[in-house]
């Protein structure tokens, strides 16, 4: 059985960029595990991490990435895809990013997160020696973002990567940011449709995010209409000779 690993900065990246694409080879018979890399609970968050929870509704004595990180749980159930992993690294906002500017800047010369996760990457890919990877290509510019696609590429994985489009900074602006666009603009393209069974775990998926979904799209009926805007169709781009074929496009 092929076996394919996304590998999500945050809780619902994976899902709401690739979430088609994802319950598509799982449906075809391949062994999909999601990985997110910023999901540790911080106690007793402060300034704009405390902010970053209570302006979703939540009070400062929840733990708010252990709400998350069951959503994430439910997510990878709908996709019909293997049990999540949650790797043990503090967003940005717990590493000294104090605003929402900041938050899509320069990285901070001090944050030097990207050699604990090139580390990790190692790690987890020599447990599940994935023949297929799934990454986003930061559009958009969040520094999270920047950082895993800096490590899996100092990870150098031996399997091949289909970079997505990070979604939905690929909505908000008509010409987001893309500060690795160099990085990937040599890269030829690929395109994966998916059936209308996989576009409904899809969109089950990303709705099981209930804490994001008012911040990110003002509601679920916002959400279900931007996940209609898109069709059942995901954008890549890919790095690296396939070895195993992917599943015929839906």
């Amino acid at each position: 059985m092929p076996v394919a690993l996304a590998l999500s900065p945050h809780l619902d990246d994976a899902a709401f960029s690739a979430g088609g694409s994802l319950a598509h080879l799982a449906a075809n018979g391949w062994a999909v595990t999601m990985a997110t890399v910023f999901t540790a609970s911080v106690a007793e968050p402060k300034g704009f991490a405390l902010a970053c929870q209570l302006d979703k509704g939540l009070p400062a004595e929840v733990d708010y990435m252990a709400l998350r990180r069951a959503e994430d749980v439910a997510a990878a159930d709908h996709l019909g895809i293997e049990g999540p992993v949650h790797l043990p690294f503090r967003e940005a906002p717990h590493r000294g990013y104090g605003s929402p500017p900041e938050l899509f800047a320069a990285l901070r010369p001090d944050d030097r997160i990207e050699l604990n996760l090139a580390d990790a990457f190692e790690m987890l890919l020599r447990e599940l020696r994935p023949d297929l990877i799934l990454a986003p290509q930061a559009v958009g510019g969040h520094v999270d973002h920047v950082h895993v696609v800096r490590a899996i590429r100092a990870a150098r994985p031996a399997a091949p990567v289909l970079w997505w489009r990070d979604y939905p900074y690929t909505i908000r602006h008509a010409e987001p940011q893309e500060p690795l666009a160099h990085t990937f603009a040599h890269l030829p393209s690929r395109e994966i449709r998916f059936d209308a069974a996989c576009e409904s775990r899809k969109a089950a998926a990303c709705a099981a995010y209930s804490t994001q979904i008012g911040f990110q799209f003002g509601g679920s009926a916002a959400l279900a209409e931007r996940l209609r805007e898109e069709g059942a169709v995901e954008r890549f781009r890919v790095e690296g000779q396939l070895k195993v074929p992917l599943p015929h496009d839906a």
